[in-house]
């Protein structure tokens, strides 16, 4: 067939059949694919023998799954490779939107004018403590080999950031830890919790002091940028200021008329900046304690703030459901971001490109890229260029960005805390790219105690029937409400013989299991205020409250927390 197409190649590299194919090399050994290692017979006894024993002593048989890893130091080495060889300070090879390209992904400072390399919208792994309750506060350690979060039950739980498993665990404070933030040197770790106590940590979790900083609950805690003080804000609507070394106040900044939720120190100056519950911003110079500015564009509880990596922005979620950002350069509103469908209760900064990642009380994470043109007066509000709907199942309390800018964490009310990593060119199989379906259920308790799984003799158990120590069912994730039961009998909480029944009755002794939230959940402030933990709890050590305290008969509570 004749074509008119002229070819454009040299006829020197247009391949052509050679002259003697009898002369050609041809191979004659490993011409078939590469094949599996063959099974170890003794291992597979191993397991099988492993399997019966669980099922010996009533225990669920957990399947085996390959572990997911995200190792970035494949692309680190091809990337310091490319900046010797490259031609020009500039050039980056183009990414081809196909599979076999995965291993040319390089890390997003590669890619300083492309944010799409930074979107952390494909799921990774949920990991989640035995002992379940929400988790406040996530951070990753100074070198981005390991995540730490803080929960409810005063625990700090540190994760590999790299296979995402369990590596251990520290009964840090005797309340839920509220905020706790590394030094920038890395060498110091300072955490607060609900009843006002401040401590600090080395990196291998040696505390090393610890003293009552402020009357109620701190709510924030941001080191300044030479590490010399930090700044605190708590419910008692003051922000202090103190000397890190010798953990003494500087300071104590007042002007705010409610509970402060969050206070930043700006990354490489002076100034702070505070969002309280009077739904104001409120700027102060930390050398002489003065208010320099108030912003009131928000309607609603500010409960997060964070300052973009060059400290020319600073970015806001309030419980109005809006994120805003300021430019403090002129002190005027930026942007207005509207996505959420609920309260906004956490928000962060891409520590590379122009991207604001926020959470909402519905569960869903927003990805906003602000490196584009302003929005048109026809079309005022800026759309999220990507969304996670139903990233989690609750409100999420706290994101981090790894370092490098590949990986995203989030830690949520769910009592989980999930991974993201960016999308893989040509890959198809994101369940989060068409529209923010849930993720698998895939718990991680590797490396912990299997006491929650163990069946209860006198129980019954089969697939059919849900166990009433188990995950919770019937949550519905759309609009983040738990279903109704009216039966208290077919109720997962009834537990016969164990006086369930009575609290459906309005019995409230010591034998009565909570039931199941119905109705949207309560604020975090409502579930874990002092007076509801000793009126749930009274001074009973046992249950869930502590490692080592006892084992709660009764299973994991599944009421307030």
């Amino acid at each position: 067939m004749a074509t008119s197409i002229p070819v454009l190649l040299p006829s020197s590299s247009i391949p052509r059949a050679p002259p003697h194919p009898h002369l050609e090399w041809t191979p004659k050994r490993h011409v078939s694919d590469p094949q599996p290692p063959p099974l170890d017979d003794a291992r597979v006894l191993e397991q099988e023998m492993a399997a019966a024993r669980q099922i010996q002593d009533g225990k669920a048989v957990k399947k085996t799954r390959p572990r997911r890893t995200v190792d970035f130091n494949a692309c680190m080495g091809t990337w310091n490779l490319l900046r010797k060889h490259r031609p020009n300070s500039t050039y980056v090879p183009s990414m081809r939107p196909a599979p076999p390209y995965i291993i040319d992904l390089l890390p997003p400072i590669a890619y300083p004018a492309n944010s799409s390399t930074s979107l952390c919208t494909k799921f990774i792994h949920t990991s989640t403590n035995k002992i379940r309750c929400p988790v406040n506060v996530v951070a990753w350690t100074p070198e981005g080999r390991r995540v730490l979060t803080g929960s409810t039950s005063g625990e700090f739980t540190l994760w590999n950031g790299l296979t995402f498993n369990f590596e251990t665990i520290l009964q840090a404070h005797d309340s839920a830890v509220r905020a706790f933030q590394f030094t920038h040197s890395g060498a110091f770790l300072a955490s607060a919790d609900q009843n006002g106590i401040i401590k600090y940590f080395q990196p291998n979790m040696n505390n090393l002091t610890a003293w009552s900083g402020h009357r109620e609950a701190i709510r924030g805690l941001s080191f300044s940028p030479d590490d010399r003080r930090f700044a605190t804000a708590s419910d008692d609507s003051t922000i202090r200021i103190w000397s890190f070394e010798e953990s003494r106040e500087e300071r104590v900044l007042t002007g705010h008329g409610w509970d402060v939720k969050c206070v930043e120190w700006h990354p490489s100056k002076g100034l702070l900046v505070s969002g309280s519950k009077d739904n104001l911003i409120k700027f102060w110079d930390p050398r002489t304690g003065g208010v320099l500015s108030t912003l009131h564009q928000h309607k609603n509880t500010i409960q997060a703030l964070a300052w973009s990596p060059n400290g020319n922005f600073v970015a806001s979620a309030s419980r109005d459901q809006t994120v805003r950002v300021f430019d403090i350069r002129a002190m005027k509103e930026f942007r207005v971001l509207k996505g959420h469908k609920k309260e906004v209760c956490s928000v962060t900064w891409h520590p590379i490109h122009p991207i604001l990642v926020s959470g909402g009380s519905e569960g869903a994470v927003l990805h906003w890229d602000l490196g584009g043109p302003e929005p048109a007066v026809l079309q005022p509000d800026t759309q999220p260029r990507a969304t996670l709907s139903q990233a989690h199942d609750s409100n999420i309390w706290s994101m981090a960005f790894h370092p490098m800018g590949h990986l995203l964490v989030t830690a949520s009310n769910d009592h989980t805390t999930r991974f993201w990593s960016r999308e893989r060119p040509g890959d198809a199989t994101s369940v989060f790219s068409g529209g923010g379906e849930k993720p698998p259920e895939i718990m991680d308790l590797s490396g912990q105690d299997d006491e929650d799984d163990a069946m209860v003799p006198g129980f019954s158990y089969d697939g059919a029937t849900k166990w009433w120590g188990k995950e919770e069912d019937s949550v519905g994730f759309g609009d983040g409400n738990y279903a109704q039961r009216d039966d208290p009998m077919g109720s997962d909480d009834f537990i016969p013989g164990l006086g369930a029944a009575d609290q459906f009755g309005g019995s409230s002794g010591p034998s009565a299991v909570a039931p199941k939230q119905s109705g949207p959940l309560p604020d975090q402030e409502e579930m874990w205020t002092a007076d509801s933990r000793a009126e749930d709890w009274g001074n009973r050590r046992g249950g869930w409250s502590g490692r080592g305290r006892g084992f709660n008969p009764n299973g994991p509570r599944r009421g307030r927390y």
